[in-house]
């Protein structure tokens, strides 16, 4: 059994020492806890659990922790692939929900399984989601004092549990002050993709990953043979013509984890039972 989870990039926030500490310390509670769910569960079900964690923490930049958009209302998008079926699941810019990424959860038992907007909403609604207000003061003076600065981050999941099976979860609060209606990353096969042979979650710019189908790339080369060093430097090269800004965490078939940033900032952190490692 093996997990591995990430937390956006620090450019999403304050770089401060304190902050950096915090965010470490957050990983490693979240990361070890999620852990010990996968003992029982498994791994789209932990994968949902780690990444609700990750939405309930507002040092990340998902659920409560979320960005507001040009408009001043925050619009969160979030994914989840089973490896095993091969289903995808999502929500896109959903509103006033606590965690999203258990929105996408549910919708993997219906035919229509992405939905975007106030049918996103609604949905929620009609299954048991109360409203929340994911705002929090800090998001609030972000927007009101209109920071010029670029935000990009999410949080993600993979893991593979004790039968083999692979997942990927991710969940973001969008990059702040863009225009009504923007589309990420996270709720794509460019952001979020796993199968049989490997899980992948992205974080950075969604244009750049989607215009990269980053996730799916480095899926589909696992899946043919390459092995996941490879099939990241392969993909990840092919960011460098357009300075495409991303990280991702993976996890393949054999339990090899593998992490890679092309701006290196990202924060993760991974546990197999014995070895814990936090980046950043």
């Amino acid at each position: 059994m093996k997990l591995i989870i990430h937390g956006g990039f620090f450019s999403e926030s304050s770089t401060n020492h304190e902050t950096k500490i915090a965010k470490q310390n957050a990983l490693e509670r979240i990361v070890r806890d999620s852990y010990q769910y996968l003992q029982t569960h498994s791994a789209v079900e932990t994968a949902v659990y780690a990444v609700s964690l990750l939405e309930d923490d507002a040092l990340f930049n998902a659920g409560i922790g979320s960005q507001i958009q040009s408009d001043g209302k925050i619009r969160m998008s979030a994914s989840l692939m089973d490896g095993v079926s091969q289903k995808m699941s999502g929500v896109i810019n959903i509103e006033e929900v606590k965690n999203p990424i258990q929105v996408a959860q549910v919708l993997m038992d219906y035919d229509d399984r992405v939905l975007g907007g106030s049918g996103a909403t609604n949905f929620a609604r009609t299954h048991g989601f109360e409203k929340f207000s994911t705002e929090i003061p800090q998001r609030r003076q972000e927007y009101e004092a209109k920071l010029a600065a670029t935000r990009v981050g999410t949080v993600g999941c993979v893991a593979l549990d004790a039968n083999g099976r692979l997942a990927a979860a991710t969940s973001t609060g969008g990059k702040g002050f863009e225009i009504p209606g923007r589309i990420s990353d996270s709720a794509t096969v460019a952001g979020n993709y796993a199968n049989a042979f490997c899980g992948v979650s992205l974080t950075g710019v969604g244009e750049d990953i989607v215009s990269n189908a980053t996730a799916a790339k480095i899926v589909t080369r696992v899946t043919d043979g390459f092995s996941l060093q490879e099939a990241f430097a392969k993909t990840f090269s092919e960011l460098l013509p357009y300075d495409g800004f991303a990280g991702a965490i993976a996890i393949d078939k054999d339990g090899n984890i593998f992490h890679q940033d092309s701006h290196p900032s990202m924060v993760f952190a991974s546990f197999d039972g014995e070895h814990f490692e936090v980046f950043n």
